[in-house]
């Protein structure tokens, strides 16, 4: 595999651009050599959903669109930032508060952390903000056939 490998794409803020995003990282990391059936690939899946969803509903329509980002460096460090034009970073809301919405950065911040990464939010030179999570690349070795062989 190369040293550095990297992705994008720009997606409108609208509800129905989280699906897209999903299956457009699920995919690429499945070009890059992780199987979509495994549990860290459902692990990214949730993430994105989430760093997703936040752009889509808490940019207040200030951000006509948001970007996903995908860096995988020397088959060790992948890093999926999500970038939005919205000045605003998002807020940790307290236990004690009855809202249906608030938790998916506490989410993220565990979900990252139970596989070895991290969260970080920066701002962006533009004045919008990425919300981003870089994990040790743990692929999994090709799966062995029943003959012993490994599968291409």
């Amino acid at each position: 595999m190369a040293d550095h490998l990297e992705a994008s794409v720009t997606l409108p803020s609208d509800p129905a651009s989280v699906s897209t995003a999903r299956g457009y990282v699920v995919d690429t990391l499945a070009e890059w050599g992780l199987p979509p059936n495994t549990e860290l690939a459902d692990t990214i899946r949730l993430i994105v959903s989430e760093l997703t969803t936040n752009a889509v509903q808490h940019t207040l329509g200030q951000s006509p669109t948001f970007t996903v980002d995908l860096s995988l460096e020397r088959d060790e460090q992948l890093r999926i930032g999500v970038t939005d034009s919205h000045p605003r970073f998002p807020k940790r809301l307290p236990a004690a508060v009855q809202q249906d919405n608030g938790r998916g950065l506490v989410i993220i911040r565990w979900l990252a952390a139970e596989c070895g990464g991290k969260l970080s939010v920066r701002p962006t030179r533009e004045g919008g903000k990425t919300v981003a999570i870089e994990l040790p690349w743990t692929v999994p070795a090709r799966p062995v056939t029943a003959a012993g062989q490994q599968e291409p």
